[in-house]
C-alpha cells in the first residue's frame, strides 16, 4: 500500500473539523476488506457453519421431545455442566443449540473481531504503514473507525448468516441468537480499540484483549455454577452472560441488546477519545528499556524472551480449564444416562473403554488440538518477526538463519509439551485420579500437535505468504475432531487430521506406529521447511 491511494493532505489536517477528522475512512474500510477477503469470510462460515451444524446433530441425538425434556431438566442439578455450557431455557432444537454452541460461538466471534481491530490499528501503526497513510489526507480518527466498520460487516456478515440457517427453528429465536452472538463481537472489538491505544504492539494488544474475553466467559461459568437461571451478578457482568440472559428461542428478552449497543457505544467514544490524545506509533504504557547489561546473549534468549507470556497464558488456561473439565467427568455419566446415540458420539471421540474414560479421552483430544493453534501461532512468530523487519538486526550479526529460527521452533514444540502437562495435570486434579494415564494421555497428542506445527514451519520457509494457511489446517482439524464424530463423518474424512490416527487414551490400547509416523513426518516438514528458508530471500 503506497500513500498514493490517497489524496494529498491540505489545509490545517486532522486539527479542523469532525469530518476532515473522518477524512479517508471509506478508503480504508475498502482496502481493510480488500486485505481481509479470504481471512473475515473464512471465519464468519467455520463460525456459522459451527451453530449451523448443531439443531440436524441435536435431533441426532436426542431425537424425541421426551429425551430433549430430560437433558434440560438435568442441566437445573448438574452446575459443573451448567458451568460449561450454561442454563437451558428451551427444549427445543433452537434453544439446545443456543445453550450447547451459542457462548462458544460468541467466543470467537470476540477473536474475530479483536484480530480485525488489533490488525488494523495498532499492528499498522507498529508496522510504520500508519505514519504512511496518514501523511496523505487521512483524518487522525478514520483508521479506527475504519477498523470498527471492518469489525461491524464481519459480525453482520455473521449474525445474518446464523439467522438466516437457523430460521427453520424460529425465525425470531434465530435473529436473537444471531444479534446476540454479533453483540458479543462488538463489545470485543470496541474493547480492542481500547486496550490498543494502551499497548505498544500488536501481539500484545491481542493478548489482553484475548484475556479479558477469557475473564468474560470464567465470569459466565462462576454465575451459572451457582444459578440455573442466569440470574447471577457474575453472568450480568459478562457480555457471554447477556447472550444467555437474551433467551434466543425462549421468550426472547429484547431488552437485553441495549446491553450490547451502550457497551460498544461507549467504548467506542472512550476510543475515539485516547485515540486523539496520542502520536500516532505511540501508546500510553510504552514498553520499558531493558537492562544495560541483559541477559539476552543467544538467539533462543531472545525467543524466550518474546513468547513466554504466551506459554505462562496458554499454560495457565489449559490447568484452569483442565481442572474444570475433569471435575464434570464423574457426571458424563448421568448427563449420557441411557442415551444410547450420545454415549456413541462420545465413543467415537474418546473410545470404547468407558464412559468416563472415553470423555476423558475426548477432552484431552480437545486439548491437543487446541494446543495446535498455540504451536502455530508460536512458530509464526518467525513471520511476525520477518515481517515486520525485526529479524534482519539479528541476523546482521554473528547470528545464522538456522540458530534465529531454532530458538522460536524450541519454544513452539517444548512450549506445546508444557501446556499439555498442565492440561493433564488440571484434569488430574479436578477428576482426583492417578495422574500417570492422563498425563501419558497428553503425551500421545504431541505428534499431531508438532505435525501442525511443522507445517507451520513448512509453509513460512516457502514464503511468507503461505504462512495463513496452516492456520487453514489448524483449523480444519479442529472442526474434524469437534464436530466430525457428532456428524458421523466417515473415517477417511475424520484421518485428514492426524488427531485421527492416535490412540484414544487413556482407557484404549496404546499404538505406537502413529505416534513414531506422525513424530518422523514432523520432524521432516520441519527440516524442509528450514531448507527453504535457509535458501530463499528474507522479506522486504
Amino acid at each position: 500500500m503506497t500513500a498514493a491511494a490517497f489524496p494529498a493532505r491540505t489545509g490545517t489536517g486532522t486539527r479542523s473539523g469532525g469530518s476532515r477528522q473522518l477524512a479517508g475512512t471509506g478508503a480504508l474500510l475498502r482496502f481493510n476488506l480488500r486485505r481481509d477477503r479470504v481471512v473475515i469470510p473464512a471465519w464468519v462460515a467455520v463460525t456459522g457453519l459451527l451453530v449451523l451444524s448443531l439443531p440436524g446433530s441435536l435431533k441426532t441425538v436426542y431425537s424425541t421431545p421426551a429425551e430433549r425434556a430430560d437433558i434440560a431438566r438435568q442441566m437445573l442439578t448438574n452446575s459443573s455442566l451448567r458451568a460449561t455450557y450454561g442454563p437451558v431455557f428451551s427444549d427445543s432444537l433452537g434453544g439446545l443449540t443456543a445453550w450447547r454452541i451459542g457462548g462458544y460461538a460468541a467466543i470467537l466471534a470476540g477473536i474475530m473481531s479483536l484480530v480485525v481491530v488489533v490488525r488494523h490499528t495498532r499492528d499498522e501503526e507498529e508496522s510504520g504503514r500508519q505514519e504512511l497513510v496518514s501523511s496523505a489526507m487521512v483524518g487522525r480518527r478514520a483508521p479506527l473507525t475504519a477498523a470498527l466498520l471492518t469489525a461491524l460487516v464481519a459480525n453482520s456478515a455473521l449474525a445474518l448468516l446464523i439467522t438466516a440457517g437457523m430460521a427453520g427453528q424460529g425465525s425470531t429465536g434465530a435473529l436473537a441468537l444471531g444479534l446476540g452472538i454479533g453483540g458479543v463481537g462488538m463489545v470485543f472489538a470496541t474493547l480492542a480499540a481500547i486496550v490498543a491505544q494502551f499497548t505498544d504492539s500488536g501481539r500484545l494488544a491481542k493478548g489482553l484483549t484475548g484475556g479479558l474475553l477469557g475473564a468474560a466467559f470464567v465470569l459466565r461459568a462462576v454465575g451459572d455454577s451457582t444459578t440455573n437461571d442466569g440470574s447471577s451478578p457474575a453472568t450480568w457482568i459478562s457480555p457471554i452472560g447477556w447472550l444467555e440472559n437474551l433467551r434466543p428461542f425462549a421468550a426472547e428478552r429484547w431488552w437485553v441488546l441495549a446491553l450490547f449497543v451502550a457497551a460498544t457505544l461507549v467504548q467506542g467514544v472512550v476510543a475515539y477519545e485516547l485515540a486523539g490524545r496520542r502520536d500516532v506509533g505511540m501508546s500510553f504504557f510504552p514498553a520499558r528499556p531493558g537492562p544495560a547489561h541483559g541477559r539476552l546473549g543467544t538467539a533462543g534468549a531472545l525467543a524466550w524472551r518474546l513468547q513466554r507470556g504466551g506459554v505462562l497464558g496458554w499454560g495457565l488456561g489449559f490447568f484452569a480449564a483442565g481442572v474444570a473439565f475433569g471435575g464434570i467427568t464423574k457426571g458424563a455419566a448421568d448427563l449420557v444416562g441411557d442415551n444410547a446415540k450420545t454415549r456413541e458420539i462420545i465413543e467415537r471421540m474418546g473410545g470404547q473403554s468407558g464412559i468416563e474414560d472415553a470423555f476423558l479421552a475426548t477432552m484431552v483430544g480437545m486439548f491437543g488440538m487446541l494446543a495446535a493453534l498455540y504451536a502455530v501461532s508460536s512458530v509464526l512468530r518467525l513471520h511476525s518477526e520477518e515481517t515486520g523487519q525485526r529479524a534482519e538486526p539479528i541476523l546482521a550479526n554473528a547470528v545464522g538463519r538456522l540458530r534465529w529460527a531454532a530458538g522460536h521452533l524450541t519454544i513452539a514444540f517444548a512450549g506445546a509439551v508444557v501446556i499439555m502437562l498442565l492440561s493433564g495435570l488440571g484434569l488430574t486434579l479436578g477428576y482426583g485420579a492417578e495422574p500417570g494415564p492422563i498425563l501419558a494421555a497428553t503425551l500421545v497428542q504431541l505428534p499431531a500437535i508438532w505435525t501442525l506445527g511443522a507445517l507451520a514451519v513448512l509453509l513460512h520457509g516457502i514464503s511468507p505468504r503461505l504462512s495463513p494457511a496452516s492456520w487453514a489446517a489448524a483449523g480444519l482439524a479442529l472442526a474434524l475432531g469437534w464436530i466430525g464424530p457428532a456428524l458421523n463423518l466417515p473415517k477417511a474424512v475424520l484421518d485428514i487430521s492426524p488427531f485421527g490416527h492416535l490412540p484414544k487414551l487413556p482407557g484404549g490400547d496404546m499404538a505406537w506406529g502413529p505416534v513414531i509416523v506422525l513424530t518422523a513426518i514432523a520432524a521432516a516438514l520441519v527440516a524442509v521447511g528450514l531448507t527453504a528458508l535457509r535458501r530463499r530471500d528474507l522479506t522486504t
